[in-house]
Formats: C-alpha cells, sequence, structure tokens
C-alpha cells in the first residue's frame, strides 16, 4: 500500500471541507482497523467490489490492494473530484456520484468479459463492502439484498446495536433481523471504538460479514408476502400475534387465531419469539406456496 498517502484529515484541511451531519458522514481513520474490515471481504485479485461510501478514500485504498475492481458510489458531489485526483493512478477504482437507493448493483457494474464464464451481457458477481450511516442501514440492506443481482457476501460497518439487531436469534427478533437472516447468515465481528472515527460519533461500532444465500432462508415463499406478514406481526410488537396480526391485515381475531394455530404457532406468542421457518409456515397457510 501506498504509505505516503494523505490521510482523510490531511485531504479535508487541504480542501477547506467540512463533515456533513445530515449525510451522517463519520471517516473512520484507524488504520488498523481498516485493515481487518478489508481482510474480512476474503479479497482476491478476482473479486469485484462495490463499496458505499467511499468517503475520502480510506477504506477504498485497502479495497484496491486486494480487489480486481472497486466501484465506489458517493452521495457527496464536491468529494468526487478529490477521489478521482487521488485514486488516478490505480484504473481498477471508479467513483460513481449518486444514491445506492436510486441506483441498481447490476448498472454501476462492469459485464462479464469474452473469458469470464456467464452471458457476455451479465454483470460480474461482487461483494459489497459499507461504513452506512444508522439512518440509511436498513434501507440499504433491503436495496442490496432483494435486487435482482445481489451480492455474494456483504461486509458492513455499522452501529454496535444495529449489528446486535441484524444477529438476534428468536426471542429477541426485530423486523431487521428477519429481513437480513431472510436473505443472508450475519456474524458480529470485531467492534470499533467511536474514537476510531472522525469526527467521533456517541456510540461503539461493529463490523459485520453478510455471507448471502444461494436461495432465501425461505425458498419457496412470496417475499412480498412474507414480508408482508412479517410487518404487521411486528406492527405492535408488544401485543400477542393475533391481535397484531388482526390489525395489521385487517382481519378478524377468529381468523389470525385459526392461521396461526394451523401453522404450529401459539396465537399468544409475540412476534420477536418466531423463527424464519415459522414466518414460512405462516406464509404458505395465509398465501399459499409460489
Amino acid at each position: 500500500m501506498n504509505k505516503s498517502a494523505p490521510s482523510p484529515l490531511d485531504l479535508l484541511r487541504r480542501h477547506n471541507l467540512s463533515l456533513k451531519k445530515s449525510l451522517g458522514q463519520n471517516l473512520l481513520v484507524d488504520p488498523s482497523h481498516l485493515t481487518r474490515i478489508a481482510a474480512a471481504a476474503d479479497l482476491e485479485k478476482s473479486d469485484t467490489v462495490l463499496e458505499i461510501g467511499p468517503g475520502l478514500g480510506a477504506l477504498t485504498r485497502h479495497l484496491a490492494e486486494h480487489a480486481g475492481r472497486v466501484v465506489a458510489v458517493e452521495l457527496d458531489q464536491r468529494l468526487i473530484p478529490i477521489l478521482r485526483t487521488e485514486f488516478a493512478d490505480r484504473p481498477h477504482v471508479s467513483f460513481v456520484h449518486g444514491d445506492i437507493l436510486e441506483l441498481s448493483p447490476a448498472d454501476l457494474l462492469p459485464a462479464h468479459q469474452p473469458d469470464q464464464p456467464g452471458p457476455a451481457s451479465a454483470a460480474v458477481p461482487y461483494k459489497v463492502v459499507a461504513n452506512l450511516p444508522y439512518y440509511i442501514t436498513s434501507a440499504v440492506l433491503k436495496h442490496i439484498l432483494a435486487s435482482l443481482l445481489p451480492p455474494t457476501l456483504a461486509v458492513l460497518l455499522v452501529q454496535q446495536e444495529v449489528a446486535r439487531r441484524m444477529v438476534a436469534q428468536p426471542g429477541a427478533m426485530s423486523i431487521l433481523a428477519v429481513s437480513v437472516q431472510f436473505y443472508a447468515r450475519p456474524r458480529a465481528l470485531h467492534k470499533i471504538p467511536a474514537g476510531a472515527f472522525l469526527p467521533r460519533p456517541k456510540v461503539d461500532s461493529r463490523v459485520v460479514r453478510l455471507d448471502v444465500r444461494p436461495q432465501p432462508a425461505v425458498p419457496d415463499v412470496d417475499p412480498d408476502h412474507f414480508f408482508r406478514l412479517v410487518r404487521a406481526g411486528f406492527g405492535q410488537r408488544r401485543k400477542q400475534l393475533r391481535n397484531s396480526l388482526s390489525a395489521g391485515l385487517s382481519c378478524s381475531k377468529r381468523e389470525a387465531d385459526h392461521w396461526l394455530t394451523a401453522s404450529g404457532i401459539e396465537p399468544r406468542r409475540r412476534a420477536e419469539t418466531l423463527s424464519l421457518q415459522e414466518w414460512g409456515m405462516l406464509t404458505k397457510t395465509v398465501y399459499g406456496t409460489v
């Protein structure tokens, strides 16, 4: 790695920039943590990485060192010319200005080359690496994991509480946990203290690795139907399922009781206690299989 690369603080001073709180800009500046995040993605020269929110490129440099191609999407227009200048000597790294929630991953990635397996017009398999602001974490996860071209793996830097929720088990489940685990196998990795960021956030963060499933954990249900039930179940999460489903689906409690009992689920249970398989069974009871 280029040891003379300027630090994010150097670049901010050089270009007279300040970070925008409205964009959730907290730059990770501790090199040891940057190295560990890149290592968690198991990068090889054959890999393409989609980086979300490169900031001033501190993590991008580590990714570029190991991956064959890096495509980084940055929302802050001010940073794009700086990034392109700093990485001008790395043709395998490119930067796109835009909101990842409004962009299709397939449109951002290079197509298969003639000497690579797969249709010539198809985008290559890819991995996601991202330092996600809290306020868009759930939306980005849904956008990426449920896309027509999901990644094979994602390494995410999120608030520690968000990481805890992503890996929760039945008894402490949430819509976030169900949504992530429907598409991937999450693992919470190392903690990153608030002091490793610029500016310092109020809470610590944690790295989470998502190994994306080849097919959803409950493959024989319609995802729209599945998540309609999940949203209804968690709509009034402190209430029993018979009540929250009745309210969320505009059905009678008697009908909700029937669906739950037929699915082998005690109607008095609460949404956070259900496993993905139980949500799948309930979906089949209510809507049938795909």
